[in-house]
């Protein structure tokens, strides 16, 4: 198979990427908008001690490596945020005040002259097994802004093209967990055997099997794999369902068959698609798993069933869901 290099443009410097850590949860320890009342400290958890983590991190020396975050990514994370901000749904201790901390978090970023924030990391205190990383005051911004359960970090390892310098980009991501919704009414069949306690509609469930019905007779198999066997098949919406209207729900064009894997790449915005059957990945999935998957940016997925109803849906899956 062939290996191709990954690479990412950030502030005008290309950098080819080497790896990827994904997904890294942010404690309510670790956060300044707490639900628990423990103090905590400024310290992050990456996870257990293995050959694997140390060469990811390069053994956690600083020389000839810069580390940072990028205040527009802030921005972002804030904006997605805002309605939790604004209308808490979680018991957080200064609850009545969240408002008011959204605010002055904005005001704080405006502050700040400067897009690239760089900073040093050290090893925590705390022995191995368990790594923690603690830094300057870069990761009180991170703390200031994030939320406990909405709330994690991904890191690119990259290599900038003209030093060949190493480099480590911290990037703050909003889960929003209602988009779990997406995948649990997939099918009848997953409606009876799924363990979540969910009281379910029986108009969502008749929704959700004649819209599985009508992916199926529109497209039979999945485009990237052409695998046809119903069994293993999935409906997946390009718009979320829990981010849809009425109509938009249960609408053929929102939506498209995949095989799981692909289910799942496209549900968490690890692919998607553009206008001319090309795929896009996401710069937060290793190269070595792209390899894996036999994925890349480009590739023409000829049997993806497009019309200029679904180009609407993939521009919505394109700004809102991707991972760019």
């Amino acid at each position: 198979m062939k290996n191709r290099k990954v690479y990412i443009e950030i502030l005008n410097t290309r950098y080819e990427i080497i790896d990827t850590q994904n997904n890294i949860t942010l404690a309510d320890s670790f956060l300044l908008n707490k639900i628990g009342k423990g103090h905590g400290e400024a310290k992050l958890y990456i996870g257990n001690s293995s050959e694997e983590l140390y060469e990811f991190w390069e053994n956690f020396s600083n020389e000839n490596i810069e580390y940072f975050i990028l205040k527009n990514d802030c921005y972002s994370y804030l904006q997605k945020a805002e309605n939790e901000y604004k209308n808490p749904s979680q018991n957080y201790i200064n609850k009545e005040n969240f408002s008011s901390i959204y605010s002055k978090n904005l005001e704080y970023l405006n502050k700040i002259s400067d897009e690239k924030l760089t900073f040093e990391i050290t090893l925590s205190e705390v022995k191995p097994p368990r790594i923690y990383l603690k830094s300057n005051a870069i990761f009180n911004i991170i703390r200031s802004i994030a939320l406990p359960n909405f709330s994690y970090i991904s890191v690119i390892k990259m290599k900038e093209v003209k030093t060949k310098k190493i480099h480590f980009y911290f990037k703050l991501f909003f889960a929003d967990n209602s988009t779990e919704l997406n995948n649990v009414y997939e099918t009848t069949e997953n409606l009876k055997n799924t363990n979540i306690n969910i009281n379910i509609n029986n108009n969502i469930r008749k929704g959700q099997a004649k819209y599985r019905e009508k992916l199926l007779e529109d497209c039979s198999f999945c485009p990237i794999t052409l695998v046809n066997d119903e069994r293993i098949l999935i409906a997946s919406h390009i718009k979320p369902y829990a981010k849809s209207n009425e109509k938009e729900q249960f609408d053929v064009n929102n939506g498209f068959i995949f095989t799981p894997t692909y289910d799942r790449l496209f549900d968490k915005g690890f692919i998607s698609f553009n206008d001319d059957k090309t795929m896009l990945v996401s710069v937060w999935l290793s190269p070595l798993n792209q390899k894996r998957l036999n994925i890349y940016n480009g590739k023409k997925i000829e049997k993806l069933p497009l019309n200029d109803e679904r180009k609407k849906y993939l521009e919505y899956h394109r700004n809102n869901i991707f991972k760019k």
